[in-house]
């Protein structure tokens, strides 16, 4: 067998393994491992905020949305989302001289789109 049918081989193999792990996995883990591999790529994340149907805030260059966790009992998540991103001041959907990066929290009666950046 040459070097390439080896590769290939082995690649089918590693494919059929991760198929077979992820279909013994339940959908919560699915999604875990999913929002892992996101997170390690990263993303170009969007959060718009709506008072209404009045865009109110936007945030540019978010990487990730975390869901807050208890202190005492951290396998109890909080009431609220927080993450970090450009606080596009203007709205514009650009980063402009002046616009930094903030920390953010969003209540969980809170109006908003997170979505990825199409430009």
């Amino acid at each position: 067998m040459n070097t390439l049918h080896r590769m290939a081989a082995l690649t089918i193999a590693a494919l059929a393994a991760t198929t077979l792990l992820l279909s013994s996995c339940t959908k919560e883990q699915q999604n875990k491992l999913g929002r892992g591999i996101q997170n390690w790529t990263g993303t170009n994340g969007v959060l718009e905020m709506y008072a209404g149907d009045k865009l109110v805030r936007r945030f540019l260059h978010i990487d990730k949305l975390s869901t807050a966790q208890a202190t005492d009992d951290a396998s109890q998540p909080r009431a609220y989302r927080y993450g970090y991103g450009v606080l596009d001041e203007n709205l514009n959907f650009a980063e402009d001289p002046g616009e930094k990066r903030v920390y953010f929290e969003i209540g969980e009666h809170a109006n908003y789109v997170f979505f990825e950046n199409p430009r």
